[in-house]
């Protein structure tokens, strides 16, 4: 009954995210870098969260090519044992409507609102600092596939993305997991696609 309340109590995902973009853009400062740094310019699980975001905001096709590219750098810099995350300069002064924010934020709602319920720290091990080039690794295949601008594809990466991020924010084990499930299968599809539309091409050029 103790947990059952416990986990109705818990905070929204979506809260330090939305106050902190409030108020860095009541105070005319809300850039890449300062956000990072309002929820914990240290933490990879914000970066990747925060990342995976940006692929959701109302932007023209094809956009994948530039929002992957923080996606890359972060799991690029845990693939090598990073210990914290690096910005570039021009990269954390990158400044964020908050309005396109929020909308890519409410259009994961369905995604938090079911990581809510189950989070809690568990599977410590899958966290451990001899896992973290292994997760890296891994994580930048996930955003690759991200990046990559295939039809009907990016969307699977940058859910798994941001549901990895959760987990290590939350330092849950087994939600981490399902998240790299799914980008296993999302870099499956992504792979699936690419292959298809290659074939195709070849098909139709004259021998």
């Amino acid at each position: 009954m103790q947990l059952d309340d416990e986990k109705r109590k818990r905070p929204s995902l979506s809260l330090p995210i939305l106050r902190a973009a409030r108020d860095q853009d009541l105070a005319g400062t809300l850039t890449l870098g300062n956000l990072l740094s309002a929820l914990g310019e240290t933490s990879f699980g914000w970066a990747i969260v925060v990342f995976s975001l940006l692929t959701f905001l109302p932007l023209p096709p094809g956009s994948s090519l530039i929002t992957a590219l923080p996606m890359l750098l972060t799991t690029g810099q845990v693939m090598f044992g990073y210990p914290h995350v690096k910005l570039p300069g021009r990269l954390a002064r990158m400044r964020i409507d908050k309005a396109k924010l929020r909308r890519a934020v409410l259009r994961l709602r369905p995604v938090t609102r079911r990581l809510e319920r189950v989070l809690t720290p568990r599977y410590a091990a899958l966290l451990m600092r001899r896992n973290e080039r292994p997760l890296g690794v891994m994580l930048f295949v996930i955003a690759f596939a991200l990046f990559l601008p295939v039809p009907f594809s990016g969307w699977f990466p940058a859910v798994s993305l941001f549901i990895v991020g959760v987990g290590l924010v939350e330092r849950d084990g087994l939600v981490m997991a399902i998240g790299l499930g799914l980008g296993t299968i999302s870099v499956l599809l992504t792979a699936a696609i690419l292959t298809s539309l290659l074939l195709g091409v070849d098909f139709f050029l004259p021998s």
